[in-house]
């Protein structure tokens, strides 16, 4: 099944790593879908239409049919379970498998991007909303570091992805994550830059990657 079957299948949010996440999965599974490329701190996730989607007020939103899916890994994990067996991209059904799954986007997300790489972006680049804080991205790129090297140690073993020899959602958490710390000159274990030489070359990616680029303002 590709086609939703209760409507049009929209995704809301452009221009950050977890827009690429929803992005990415979508054109993995060649799933056709209505983006409309609103960004934060523009106003736009502040509508009363938006907001009754999503109370939170961020981006990305996923509308399938009457289904409204926030948070980028759930979208990442849903997209996978509902749509993607033709493509092998659905969450493993065996409890320790899934198990496996769950912790790593559970590992990226909370280790990786809520404890490291918001921080930053919440004092590097929004200072001026948010203040300085040095100690705190110092505290952000070490942690970031630590964790970046937890990661390769656990995907040595497992193979060319994180669950091994088949590529799943957790590698496109991983991923974004990855490409986000170079951005910011976050030194990486060489395993985890040939690790982004498999994930990035992928079409979906570099497919997603062009829609999420932020449109230039009217």
């Amino acid at each position: 099944m590709t086609e939703t079957k209760n409507g049009t299948r929209i995704l809301w949010g452009a221009g950050s790593s977890r827009t690429m996440r929803a992005n990415w999965m979508l054109q993995e599974l060649d799933l056709p879908y209505e983006h409309r490329p609103i960004r934060s701190r523009t106003g736009e996730t502040l509508t009363p239409e938006y907001t009754r989607l999503n109370p939170s007020q961020k981006i990305p939103t996923l509308q399938d049919g009457d289904f409204v899916l926030t948070e980028s890994a759930a979208i990442v994990t849903y997209l996978g379970a509902t749509y993607g067996a033709a493509k092998n991209l659905c969450p493993p059904t065996a409890p320790r498998e899934r198990a496996r799954y769950d912790q790593w986007c559970f590992f990226v997300m909370m280790e990786l991007d809520a404890n490291a790489l918001y921080i930053l972006r919440r004092h590097e680049d929004l200072k001026d909303v948010y203040g300085e804080a040095p100690n705190a991205l110092k505290t952000a790129r070490d942690c970031f570091a630590r964790q970046a090297n937890a990661a390769a140690t656990r995907l040595a073993p497992a193979g060319p992805y994180v669950l091994g020899e088949r590529f799943s959602g957790p590698d496109i958490l991983l991923t974004t994550c990855l490409v986000s710390a170079i951005s910011r000159n976050i030194e990486l274990p060489g395993l985890l830059h040939d690790y982004l030489k498999r994930t990035t070359v992928r079409d979906g990616y570099k497919r997603a990657l062009e829609v999420n680029r932020p449109k230039p303002a009217a």
